[in-house]
């Protein structure tokens, strides 16, 4: 996470610096969160940092454990399948509308769009990959011509992102990911508005059935290797010094 300059707004700026992280994996779920740690990597006081994570906790990013301790809350797979069919049904409205208003606009700017998350794949690089993934998207709610879609988006979003980072980091799903945004942008800036909002929903949909399934195919292997483990007060030590290892 980067240094942040010293002016109003810094609880904003370390709510920002700290979801991004969370987002992109760098904070991954389960971690456990530890205030001085944290204000120490973003060179600010605690304040702004006990502010942002105040916020994360009620947005329900972060998670209250045993002895009033934040962890990074885990994915789950019926969250993201409600993420996404909101998503779905607002990307799809988004694509038909663009499809109907804007057609000629898609074609002439998409595919820089396109080039560019392309690239961020290529590169290997999460935080842009996901910056790509939103700004596809948002140039879609912009082509509709109607400001509530976006609107409606955003109170979704941020958990959107988060999504997004658990689908980008997994097998070949980031290069399928532009081919599928390939074929939206192709749809919207041949006017063929049904195929749009059908591609639309589809990659919703696609996105929403990998992560559920991968998630809790990991939630059965960690139920699984629980009940062959007895805990023990080392084994929780170890534990707890993994956690502080994944925020340091």
């Amino acid at each position: 996470m980067r240094h942040l300059s010293l002016h109003p707004g810094l609880a904003q700026q370390a709510y920002d610096a700290i979801l991004d992280a969370i987002c992109s994996g760098q904070l991954a779920p389960g971690s456990r969160i530890i205030q001085e740690d944290l204000a120490a990597r973003l060179a600010v006081s605690r304040q702004p940092v006990t502010q942002a994570l105040l916020l994360l906790r009620k947005q329900g990013f972060l998670r209250e454990t045993g002895r009033r301790s934040l962890i990074v809350a885990p994915l789950d797979a019926e969250e993201v399948r409600r993420v996404y069919a909101v998503r779905g049904v607002l990307d799809g409205l988004a694509a038909r509308c663009a499809a109907e208003t804007n057609a000629q606009r898609a074609a002439a700017e998409g595919p820089e769009l396109i080039a560019a998350g392309r690239k961020a794949v290529s590169d290997g690089a999460m935080q842009a990959m996901i910056a790509a993934d939103i700004a596809f998207h948002r140039f879609l709610y912009e082509l509709s011509g109607n400001p509530l879609i976006e609107e409606s988006a955003s109170l979704h979003w941020q958990h959107i992102r988060r999504a997004m980072g658990g689908v980008l980091r997994r097998g070949d799903r980031p290069a399928r990911v532009w081919d599928e945004h390939a074929a939206i942008l192709a749809a919207v800036a041949a006017g063929a508005c049904d195929e749009a909002e059908r591609l639309s929903r589809r990659h919703a949909g696609q996105a929403a059935t990998e992560l559920a399934a991968q998630l809790q195919a990991a939630a059965q292997t960690q139920t699984e290797e629980a009940d062959d483990r007895t805990p023990t007060g080392g084994n929780r030590h170890e534990v707890e010094s993994a956690a502080d290892r994944r925020v340091s």
